[in-house]
């Protein structure tokens, strides 16, 4: 029987610790890279739904869809229900009078679904259903963003990553130059796109469903009781696990507002694990613009022997406003850092397709010394540490449960950098014995079709390192923008990084 319980370390709010909300046991559990597998896997899933789907992100399009004829998941009935998000979602609660579905994102999103043609008529089909509810979450600061993607099925099965079901998303692992298959409701074409879920079965989905419910509520929605416990889970035979009988930490993000209090665990464990890293750190993020990330990072490289720092990032962020805001930044933090840094442990990395195409890194995902896997909706970006609301999941080998994990998280990481690298598993794990070192590996494969490049620093203006500096853009906190300078920013009157800023400015000034 498949358990709903409550029980476990750190149920109630804020007595797990600081960085943590909830422990819960998962069955099983395994990391879906890239959207074309994970839409393939969650139409098998819901399909699967005895009671209730519950869909939560920053972003929803009914146009996408689900199935590129890919099969990844051969139920033997794939044919018989519509590939398109819209659609398949009526046709779900068509056949199963038993089932309800809700959808929660983002009330800006809205807007987004004017300008989507069908989406309209989709979103009037869907309101004239009773078992269909849909809330456009807008309870929240101005200036925040509801930023989750959780999916969780009959609180026995859930994903939470960095995958939204909307456009601009579907890709496989080869990241194929100009691939046709990747193509927006409208028919053009976008580019190669990288991102990272987990999908899990067990306890743990029951607890994000908690999550989901208690947001749903601050979103208006009326109060919606868990789902009775069964005896069945949608997880697909096909599907083997990475993980079983794990323990899996939830950390969330959570600005204050209302009756809602200021909740910042991710920000705290994303200090905690950079610190107790002893070999390396390994991470794919959308944005590298945090001043707290940026700060445990630097205290680290400052020592004797500092671990390895590994970053996988895009080479511009997608929009211009976010170039504006996250790439300045970025610029800013990865100077000084290097600066931090005379044993060359850090280094940050954008991929390419084999004919050099950037692939845009959407995933936020970290490893830490093979023995902490982090996967979840936050970046390294200052929103995602106070303003945004996050949800992050964690497999910690130091929790009891956990101490057999270690060979799958290794294996998970050698699964990355070979999708990267343009190369097998066996060659990245060869090539890692070899030289010990995930930089000097890296480094040591000959670029033949897909593989990382070093990230280039543009020069900034000084209009541009004035706002990269200020973080008006990207603030912490609610109201931080109207704060003082001083108070606020990349570079506060405390910390290693302020010093070496200060240095790094005297020393250009001399050179002028």
């Amino acid at each position: 029987m498949i358990q709903n319980s409550a029980n476990g370390e750190g149920q109630g709010e804020g007595s797990a610790s600081p960085s943590v909300w909830r422990y819960a046991k998962a069955t099983r559990a395994y990391v879906v890279i890239d959207a074309a597998d994970y839409f393939e896997l969650m139409r098998g899933v819901m399909e699967e739904a005895q009671q209730r789907i519950f869909m939560i992100g920053w972003d929803f399009d009914s146009r996408i869809l689900l199935s590129s004829g890919r099969r990844w998941w051969q139920r033997g009935h794939h044919e018989r229900f519509p590939a398109r998000l819209g659609s398949f979602v009526v046709w779900l609660v068509r056949n199963n009078p038993k089932l309800e579905i809700l959808l929660l994102k983002w009330n800006v999103s809205l807007i987004k679904s004017l300008f989507r043609g069908t989406m309209v008529f989709d979103l009037i089909r869907w309101a004239r259903r009773e078992r269909i509810d849909f809330k456009f979450d807008g309870a929240h600061p101005i200036g925040c963003s509801h930023h989750q993607k959780i999916v969780v099925v009959d609180d026995v099965f859930a994903a939470c990553g960095g995958i939204d079901m909307t456009s601009d998303r579907w890709d496989t692992p080869d990241h194929l130059p100009g691939d046709t298959r990747r193509k927006r409701p409208s028919g053009r074409l976008y580019g190669p796109w990288h991102d990272v879920t987990m999908v899990m079965e067990g306890e743990v989905a029951a607890r994000l469903g908690d999550l989901g419910r208690e947001r749903w509520k601050v979103a208006g929605g009326a109060e919606i009781p868990p789902c009775t416990p069964q005896q069945t889970s949608p997880w697909p035979e096909e599907l083997r696990a990475e993980f079983e009988n794990v323990e899996i930490g939830i950390a969330r993000t959570r600005a204050e507002y209302g009756d809602c209090a200021q909740v910042s665990e991710i920000e705290a464990l994303f200090v905690e694990q950079i610190r107790r890293a002893k070999r390396f750190v390994y991470a794919e993020t959308q944005y590298f613009a945090s001043r707290a990330i940026a700060e445990a990072i630097c205290e680290r490289l400052l020592e004797d022997d500092p671990p390895e720092f590994l970053i996988i990032n895009p080479l511009t962020a997608d929009g211009w406003l976010e170039q504006i805001a996250m790439d300045t930044a970025r610029v800013e933090l990865v100077r000084t850092l290097r600066n931090a840094d005379p044993t060359g442990r850090f280094r940050i990395y954008y991929p390419v397709t084999s004919d050099g195409t950037p692939i845009y890194v959407h995933a936020k995902l970290m490893i830490v010394d093979d023995e902490i896997l982090r996967v979840g909706s936050a970046n390294m970006n200052n929103r995602s540490m106070g303003l945004d609301s996050e949800c992050d999941v964690f497999i910690d080998a130091a929790r009891p449960a956990n101490a057999h994990v270690t060979p799958a998280i290794t294996g998970l990481r050698h699964r990355l950098l070979a999708e990267h690298c343009g190369v097998t598993e066996a060659a990245i794990a060869e090539a890692l014995d070899r030289h010990g070192s995930m930089l000097a590996a890296i480094e040591s494969l000959v670029p033949s079709g897909k593989h990382l490049e070093p990230l280039p620093l543009k020069h900034l203006t000084e209009a541009e390192r004035a706002l990269g500096e200020s973080a008006l853009l990207d603030p912490e906190r609610p109201g931080e923008m109207f704060e003082p300078i001083e108070r606020r920013g990349l570079f506060r009157r405390k910390g290693q990084l302020l010093r070496l800023r200060l240095m790094d400015r005297l020393r250009r000034s001399k050179k002028g």
